[in-house]
C-alpha cells in the first residue's frame, strides 16, 4: 500500500508525456505542413510536382525546383473539446488518514488555438541537383484544463513543441525518376502539470523536460512513368528523444513531503517519435482536372510504454510507467485539383485519419479517436514568380470515452471517466516565390 501511495506525485505528473507528445497521427501530430497539400487533404502529397512544400513527405520533390524557391506557410489550428458525464474519485492517501475526494466538476474548453509555421527553401545547384532547407513543427500540443475540474489529478496543463530543421538534397536521375534524402535535427520541449492530492488542500506539480538535439533522416523517390501519371514514396525515420528536466512541487504539506517524497527533483525520459511511410499517386484526368491519392503509415507501435525516471538522490519518489498500447495506423485521402483559370487553381479532398490509441486506455491529456477531414483550398497566381495558397480543413472525431478505474497505474490519480467530442477548424495561408 505504502509503495503505491508514494507514487502519488510521480505517476500523476507522468500521465502521458508521449501521449502529450502525441504518439497518435489522429491526435496532435502536425500534418498541416503545407497550405497546398492541405487543400486536397494531403492526397498526392508524396508525388506532386506542384511546389517544394511537398518535400516534407518526400525529399525527392525538391528536384522540381528549377529556380531558387521560397515557400512560407502558416496554419491556424482552432480545436474544440466538449466534455460531459465527467466524474472522479481519489482515495489514494486515505490509508495515511488523508481525505477521499470526489467531483463531477467540468472544465472550460481545454484546447488552445495555435499558429504553426513551416518554411522551405530550395536552391538548384545545376540542372540535376537541388539542395533544400526546411523548418517544421512535426508535433505540437497545447491544452489547459481548469485547476478545479474533476480530472485535475490526471491533467491540467500540457504543452509540447518539437522543432525540426532539415537539410535535403534531391537528384534528377533521368526524365522520369527523382531521388532525395534529408538529415533532420529535432529539438523538443514539454510541460506537464497536474494537481496533486494532499492532506489539507491540493498541491501542484509541474514537470518540464527538454532535449538538446536529436536526429532523424528521410528518403524518397518520385517517378513519372508516363506523362500525367506521378508516383511517389517517402519515408521519415524514427527519432529517439532523450530528455532531461525537473519536477517542481508547490503548496505541498509537510506531511506529503515527508510521507510521499513530493519534493523538487531531476527527471529524465527516453521517448521515440515514430516513422512515417507515405505512398502517393497523382493522375491527370483531363487537362484541367487531377486526382490525388495517398496512404500514410505511421509506426506508433514503436512506443508501448512510457517510463519517467526520478533522481534517487533528490527524492524518494519511485519511477513511473504508463502503458500506452499503441498500434501502427494508416491515413487515407483522396483529392481533386481543378485549374479553374490561368490564375486560379481550386482543390478539395477527404481523409480518414485512424487513431493508434487503445480505446480502453485513453488519457485525459489526449482522448484520441478516429478522425475525418473535409478540405477546400486553392492557389492564386499573383505574378509569374509569386503564388498565394490557401486551405481550410474541417476535422471531426468519433466519440471518445476516457474511463480510468483508479487501480494499477492510476492508483495515485484515482478513478476518472468522461465522454469527449473533439473537432477542429484549420486555416492555412502560404506564399511561394521564385528568384
Amino acid at each position: 500500500m505504502f509503495k503505491k501511495t508514494k507514487l502519488v506525485a510521480g505517476i500523476t505528473l507522468a500521465t502521458a508525456t508521449l501521449i502529450s507528445q502525441q504518439i497518435s497521427a489522429a491526435g496532435f501530430a502536425v500534418n498541416e505542413q503545407s497550405a497546398t497539400a492541405s487543400g486536397t487533404a494531403l492526397a498526392g502529397n508524396a508525388a506532386s510536382d506542384t511546389d517544394i512544400s511537398f518535400s516534407y513527405w518526400n525529399p525527392a520533390l525538391f528536384a522540381n525546383a528549377t529556380e531558387t524557391s521560397l515557400y512560407i506557410n502558416g496554419s491556424y489550428v482552432s480545436p474544440s473539446v466538449e466534455m460531459k458525464n465527467q466524474t472522479a474519485t481519489n482515495s489514494s492517501i486515505s490509508g495515511f488518514g488523508g481525505p477521499t475526494v470526489s467531483s463531477t466538476e467540468g472544465s472550460s474548453d481545454p484546447s488552445e488555438s495555435a499558429i504553426i509555421p513551416s518554411i522551405y527553401l530550395a536552391v538548384p545547384i545545376n540542372d540535376k541537383t537541388v539542395v533544400g532547407v526546411s523548418l517544421n513543427i512535426p508535433y505540437a500540443i497545447s491544452s489547459d484544463y481548469d485547476d478545479d475540474w474533476a480530472g485535475k489529478y490526471h491533467a491540467t496543463k500540457t504543452e509540447l513543441q518539437d522543432i525540426s530543421l532539415s537539410l535535403s538534397a534531391a537528384y534528377r536521375v533521368n526524365d522520369w525518376i527523382d531521388v532525395g534524402a534529408s538529415i533532420q535535427a529535432h529539438s523538443a520541449s514539454m510541460t506537464l502539470e497536474a494537481e496533486v492530492i494532499d492532506w489539507d488542500a491540493d498541491g501542484y506539480g509541474s514537470q518540464e523536460l527538454e532535449d538538446d538535439l536529436s536526429f532523424g533522416w528521410s528518403v524518397g523517390i518520385a517517378m513519372e512513368p508516363q506523362e500525367g501519371t506521378r508516383v511517389g514514396i517517402g519515408y521519415r525515420s524514427e527519432v529517439d528523444v532523450n530528455q532531461k528536466g525537473k519536477v517542481d512541487f508547490s503548496n505541498m504539506s509537510t506531511t506529503a513531503q515527508t510521507n510521499l517524497g513530493t519534493v523538487d527533483a531531476n527527471i529524465t525520459a527516453d521517448n521515440t517519435l515514430p516513422s512515417l511511410l507515405t505512398l502517393s499517386l497523382e493522375q491527370e484526368l483531363t487537362d484541367d482536372l487531377t486526382l490525388g491519392l495517398t496512404a500514410m503509415r505511421t509506426g506508433w507501435s514503436s512506443v508501448q510504454a512510457l517510463d519517467i525516471d526520478y533522481d534517487d538522490a533528490t527524492t524518494s519518489l519511485s519511477n513511473s510507467t504508463v502503458t500506452l498500447n499503441y498500434k501502427d495506423v494508416w491515413f487515407y485521402s483522396a483529392g481533386l485539383t481543378y485549374d479553374y483559370s490561368e490564375d486560379l487553381i481550386l482543390r478539395t479532398g477527404y481523409a480518414v485519419d485512424n487513431s493508434p490509441s487503445d480505446p480502453n486506455n485513453l488519457s485525459a491529456r489526449a482522448p484520441g479517436s478516429d478522425r475525418q477531414w473535409i478540405t477546400l483550398g486553392g492557389t492564386y497566381n499573383v505574378s509569374e514568380s509569386t503564388q498565394v495558397m490557401f486551405s481550410y480543413i474541417h476535422l471531426t472525431s468519433d466519440p471518445a470515452k476516457v474511463d480510468k478505474d483508479g487501480t494499477g497505474e492510476d492508483a495515485s490519480r484515482g478513478s476518472f471517466s468522461a465522454d469527449y467530442d473533439i473537432s477542429a477548424n484549420i486555416f492555412a495561408l502560404a506564399v511561394n516565390t521564385t528568384f
